[in-house]
């Protein structure tokens, strides 16, 4: 029984360590499939969920009301791997931060880019990234804004199949993404530093 007690203890202690080091961050960026799709392929992210954040409406949905929300992604990560101001270089590159209607071919308000902050930390690792791009174009206008985190509410029930689109619709989700123009856009403003592949 002590043995058995002992394996117990050892695994719940190894899982809460496991657990502890994960960090959330919420990040808008035009559609989330593309977002998710980026994200998961970065080192150190553990899970990527899909949803809606920065409105007041509750539980919003695709099909349904979701007026005054971002389209956005929670990204489960370990800090140990990629620290949060990484996830923030990586998120810049993955963005068009000029553009004031929407990401790419996708516009209107939900379609905004936008960085959510959970604390001052956050706030000010985000900002100084933000100066970091505002340095590399001068002569631009970065529309990107940092907003304080509000409830984020994933895409659940009968609209399940957003999470993981770029997964369980490849070709759809590629020629989507194809004709959004997406990825030429990022090369034109990113060149090699995009990071689609």
């Amino acid at each position: 029984m002590n043995k058995k007690l002992n394996v117990l203890v050892i695994f719940l202690t190894l899982f809460s360590a496991s657990n502890a080091i994960a960090e959330k961050a919420i990040l808008a960026g035009g559609c989330f499939w593309c977002m998710e799709s980026d994200f998961e392929k970065l080192e150190g992210v553990t899970d990527v969920i899909s949803g809606f954040t920065g409105g007041t409406l509750k539980n919003p949905t695709y099909n349904g009301n979701h007026q005054g929300h971002y389209e956005a992604v929670e990204i489960t990560y370990d800090p140990n791997i990629v620290s949060y101001q990484e996830l923030l270089e990586y998120y810049w590159v993955n963005i068009d931060p000029f553009d004031a209607t929407g990401q790419f071919c996708d516009k209107g308000p939900s379609y905004l880019s936008a960085i959510f902050v959970s604390n001052d930390a956050e706030r000010k690792i985000a900002e100084a990234s933000k100066r970091n791009i505002e340095k590399q174009f001068p002569d631009q206008k970065i529309v990107t804004p940092i907003l304080n985190a509000s409830t984020f509410y994933p895409i659940q029930g009968d609209e399940s199949y957003h999470q993981d689109f770029y997964k369980k619709s490849p070709t759809r989700y590629q020629f989507y993404r194809w004709n959004c123009g997406r990825d030429n856009r990022l090369k034109e403003i990113w060149g090699d530093k995009a990071t689609h592949r």
